[in-house]
């Protein structure tokens, strides 16, 4: 006799990945229609042309029981801009989450700032520190992902002609505005799919942003400190004290 309840499970993982695939595909060609000035020169946009390792990573690892959300801003050089995983760093990807990929590199890249995929061989220190977290902790990566998950908040990453980042709080108003609008409605779908119980912002920007359109919804937002390298407090113990910000809103025992 058939097991119903595995195969409700399954359906139940079938169709939430799909939706979310949706949702994040709406917002990757939308995003795409938009123009941004100077000093923004180049903008990436992973969830086109790194797709593919993104889809194996939403479909090999979204939960329905998915509890806690982890929002990034956005991504970065050498993390989701090469491996189109949120916070990718090569090594980490390949050999923890395990997850492998061709990418079509966009036409237009910044010389300082190629997109070499799999093959990048920088490091992206942010994503070192937040997946060795969950590694450390959790051990697997199954038994991390049965209950957590980890998306941007903005699809995009911006580059001003000196190569230099560019994050999205620091865009025109005007620009930021439209950008805004389009995450916030993404993310309220993706939650209204997910239904997690806590959405953590990585950072003060992606806390802000979940609070402001997530506002009308009974999720609890939290907030932890960047992983980034440019953050002396980062340097000082970052998972000690990500791990305790967890521990004392009760998101982690």
């Amino acid at each position: 006799m058939p097991n119903s309840t595995k195969g409700s499970k399954s359906g139940a993982h079938a169709t939430l990945r799909k939706h979310a695939l949706a949702i994040s595909r709406r917002l990757c060609s939308h995003a795409a229609t938009l123009s941004f000035s100077s000093p923004v020169k180049y903008v990436y946009n992973p969830l086109d042309y790194a797709w593919k390792p993104y889809s194996i990573y939403v479909n090999r690892f979204l939960s329905p029981r998915c509890r806690v959300l982890f929002l990034g801003m956005n991504p970065g050089p050498f993390g989701m801009a090469q491996t189109g995983i949120p916070f990718g760093d090569v090594t980490m990807v390949r050999e923890w989450i395990g997850i492998q990929s061709d990418i079509i590199p966009p036409k237009s890249v910044h010389p300082r700032r190629p997109v070499q995929g799999f093959f990048c061989t920088r490091g992206e220190v942010s994503g070192q520190r937040l997946w060795g977290l969950f590694q450390s902790r959790f051990t697997t990566v199954r038994t991390f992902f049965k209950s957590h998950f980890v998306e941007n908040y903005c699809p995009l990453i911006f580059l001003e002609e000196s190569g230099r980042n560019r994050t999205p709080d620091k865009l025109p108003r005007q620009e930021r505005d439209r950008l805004v609008d389009l995450c916030n409605r993404a993310l309220r779908d993706k939650v209204t799919a997910i239904t997690p119980q806590w959405v953590i912002g990585i950072g003060a920007f992606a806390a802000t942003r979940a609070r402001d359109a997530l506002s009308d919804t009974r999720v609890n937002i939290g907030q932890i400190l960047h992983p980034s390298p440019a953050s002396p407090a980062a340097n000082r113990g970052w998972a000690e004290t990500v791990t305790k910000q967890l521990g004392d809103m009760g998101v982690w025992e």
